[in-house]
């Protein structure tokens, strides 16, 4: 199999790179405000941004499982995903993580990233839903109820979206060249592929992904 040097494989469009960049942008005011609320700072200002922006994202949400429901189908189809061989992944990730040496798997996400998915998925469908009924609903039982959740879901998800900066940014040395995948039209390095999710540099159980810059003829081919 002949490598092309140089050549650079695009995981996400961008309708998809959008979206991530408008979902994590609402998020971090949300989070940034919630927490701000929660520890007992409450101001007008805190209190309509968080409420506007998490309409925003209830609205953002809401359109994108009536307007792209195969799209979410398929990112709940890739994260429910799981092998044999992801326990060996999980088992190597700590020293992967410094390393790079990752265990093999054969999915678009690697393990680790369909759990997060799913935790993240749920916490902020949870965070949204509670937010709305606790704009609706004035008082009562259903009130502390919804309070309650909203609250947990806060200090559920907190630390997992932490990790997931953390991880996407690149500061771990395992994941250098991560933010690429969801942050540049370029695409990531076949390097960076090949270390971090080899279907995406052509494993056969998945399609071909687009590489960028060049003619559907520049291909790789077999000897």
């Amino acid at each position: 199999m002949v490598r092309e040097p140089g050549r650079r494989l695009e995981r996400y469009r961008r309708p998809a790179r959008w979206l991530h960049a408008a979902v994590y942008l609402a998020t971090f005011v949300l989070l940034g405000t919630g927490w701000w609320l929660l520890l007992g700072h409450e101001s007008l200002a805190g209190v309509v941004t968080h409420k506007d922006v998490g309409w925003g994202l209830a609205a953002l949400g809401a359109a994108l499982v009536l307007l792209r429901p195969r799209a979410v189908g398929r990112f709940l189809r890739r994260s429910l995903q799981f092998d044999r061989g992801d326990g060996a992944w999980f088992a190597a990730w700590p020293w992967a993580a410094l390393s790079g040496r990752f265990a093999p798997h054969r999915r678009h996400f690697d393990p680790g990233q369909r759990i997060a998915n799913l935790v993240l998925t749920a916490g902020l469908a949870l965070l949204v839903l509670s937010g709305v009924g606790l704009v609706l609903v004035h008082g009562g039982p259903a009130f502390v109820w919804l309070a309650r959740v909203h609250r947990l879901s806060t200090w559920a998800i907190t630390p997992v979206i932490v990790g997931h900066v953390l991880i996407a940014s690149g500061v771990l040395p395992g994941y250098r060249g991560a933010w690429r995948s969801m942050h540049t039209r370029h695409g990531v390095t076949e390097e960076t592929a090949r270390r971090l999710w080899p279907a995406t540099a052509g494993q056969p159980d998945t399609p071909a992904p687009a590489a960028v810059g060049r003619r559907p003829s520049a291909r790789r081919h077999s000897q």
